[in-house]
């Protein structure tokens, strides 16, 4: 699944220990979803979309 997490944080100046904070995950977590190694539960789908004030379907795409 592609994302645009890295493209927002970086908007907001923000280093992934800052977003992996706010969301309440851990660094390695940001990590692997930036580079797609991991896709996000359905809730923190959510918690991200509300923290960048966007929906779910903007920040996410479905590769397929």
């Amino acid at each position: 699944m592609k994302n645009r997490l890295k493209v927002l944080r970086a908007e907001r100046d923000w280093s992934q220990a800052d977003l992996a904070e706010a969301l309440q995950v851990s660094r390695q977590t940001i990590n692997a979803l930036e580079t797609g190694k991991y896709d996000p539960s359905l809730p923190l789908a959510f918690k991200i979309a509300r923290l960048f004030g966007q929906s779910i379907e903007a920040i996410f795409q479905d590769e397929a």
